[in-house]
């Protein structure tokens, strides 16, 4: 498939990539999905196969999704790496600190996601023979000092395999696609990475199709998507059969609800439509995949019109309700959160709000039978706030922040496997995750509440997040 790029395309369909880029002067520009949610009704799917194809016999759908989770992880072993975060920019990995914050990360480890370049790392083969491992092995020396589990995200590619000359590094077109006659060559650089770090068993490939729409078709290209990925796929099983790789880490957007933002979807609830186009991605690569040990995807809360605002909390069972549709492919698949967002841009968020929705997201993935989640650490070099941190600046020691408490705290007490207890709140405010010892309480308003909870009366603060023993 020809005339392949990511910038011609139509804004509802832009995955807002400038969160994730790494322009020149390794600089992270982080710029989150935009809208706010007020006044949504408890979600509900409505599935159904409305025909519409406009990429052409992309696959089959779905005809129900899963149940709601019993236990936490559906399809994953006891072993899976559930919850944790990416690393970015300015990471812990450069000089070796803030070092509270790599003892605070040791003593709660997570999983810690690195992609090969970009967001902190640099070219791994600036040119063909020629590789340059030394910020790529940093990463990893540094998740495994900090007992984390490692997983690496095969994104991004050198600039000679994207029509580029060898040896230079271009930053801002980092997220330009492999160039099909380099689909092999990047194979061959994902195989070098596993034979590097033989520690490491966990890969996705790619991320968020990027480079991958196809204009004439006004559709991504999932059919070169997915050459790519087999052939990685095939390479790196060469090199372990036991390395566990996934895909299609396609970006779930969805729009407004309504039925006037976007073409008719076949996965639909309160919170809005998903965007059909990204379903025919994901239902083209599992019908056409070599194979996968897991389904990666990722995505915001909000609907991609800005000018939209619903409500923070109810909008979250967008999660539950795609990460059910996307079990419905194949039961057998663990489904993977690559990355996910809740807070529009600008936001007025307090601390405690911020916690309150970060929390109850975490739940949401939880209920619909997620087996992993990694948050996306935003960070910077600067002194001052930094609003969803996971560790503080250093005039502020270093430490970690509670979003990282909150991370730590589900690897602790919601590991997979974990048999989940269904819990009732008095107040319908309050959100409740429970298994048999701990449950997690979430004040989702911004006023004080008594709440019945467990047979327990609860004070709880305006948007407090509260762990309680059973």
């Amino acid at each position: 498939m020809q005339s392949r790029t990511r910038d011609s395309r139509p804004a509802l369909f832009r995955t807002r990539q400038g969160r994730h880029g790494r322009p020149p002067r390794r600089r992270l520009f982080l710029v989150a999905l935009a809208a706010a949610l007020a006044g949504v009704a408890t979600s509900a799917i409505v599935l159904g196969v409305t025909g519409w194809r406009p990429g052409g016999g992309a696959g089959g759908t779905v005809e129900a999704p899963a149940s709601p989770a019993a236990r936490v992880g559906a399809g994953a072993g006891a072993d899976w790496p559930a919850w944790g975060f990416t690393h970015t920019q300015n990471s812990v990995d450069h000089e070796q600190g803030p070092r509270r914050a790599l003892a605070d990360l040791s003593a709660g480890p997570v999983v810690q996601v690195t992609p090969i370049m970009g967001w902190g790392v640099d070219n791994p083969r600036p040119r063909p023979g020629e590789y340059d491992w030394a910020s790529l092995d940093r990463r990893i020396q540094t998740i495994e000092a900090t007992k984390g589990v490692p997983v690496i995200t095969l994104c991004c590619a050198p600039d000679w395999m994207k029509g580029g000359p060898p040896g230079d590094t271009d930053w801002s077109r980092l997220e330009l696609a492999v160039e099909p006659r380099y689909f092999d060559a990047f194979a061959e650089l994902s195989a070098e990475i596993a034979k590097r770090y033989p520690q490491v068993k966990y890969y996705t490939v790619w991320n968020e199709f990027k480079g991958f729409w196809y204009p004439p078709g006004n559709r991504w290209d999932y059919e070169g998507y997915t050459r790519l990925y087999n052939k990685v796929y095939d390479a790196l099983k060469k090199v372990d059969g036991d390395i566990r790789v996934g895909g299609p880490y396609m970006v779930m957007n969805s729009n407004a609800p309504g039925g006037r933002y976007g073409p008719p979807s076949e996965l639909k609830g309160a919170w809005g439509s998903m965007d059909q186009r990204n379903l025919d991605a994901v239902e083209y690569w599992m019908r056409h995949k070599r194979g996968a040990d897991f389904i990666a995807v990722d995505g915001h809360s909000q609907p991609v019109q800005r000018e939209i605002v619903l409500n923070d909390f109810q909008a979250l069972t967008k999660f539950s309700d795609v990460t059910r549709w996307l079990r419905a492919l194949d039961p057998d698949l663990p489904v993977w959160w690559a990355e996910w967002y809740v807070e529009p841009v600008p936001s007025n968020w307090t601390a405690g709000r911020r916690a309150a929705v970060h929390t109850a997201a975490m739940m949401e993935f939880v209920r619909g039978g997620a087996a992993s989640a990694f948050y996306w650490s935003p960070q910077t070099t600067t002194t001052g706030d930094c609003p969803g941190c996971l560790w503080s600046g250093p005039a502020k020691g270093g430490g970690a922040t509670p979003t990282l408490a909150m991370l730590q705290n589900f690897a602790l007490w919601f590991p997979p496997g974990t048999a989940l207890v269904e819990v009732k709140a008095s107040d319908p405010a309050v959100r409740v995750l429970a298994q048999r010892e701990r449950m997690v309480v979430v004040n989702g308003s911004a006023k004080a509440v008594r709440p019945l909870v467990d047979g327990k009366a609860l004070e709880l603060r305006p948007y407090e997040v509260r762990w309680v023993a059973r």
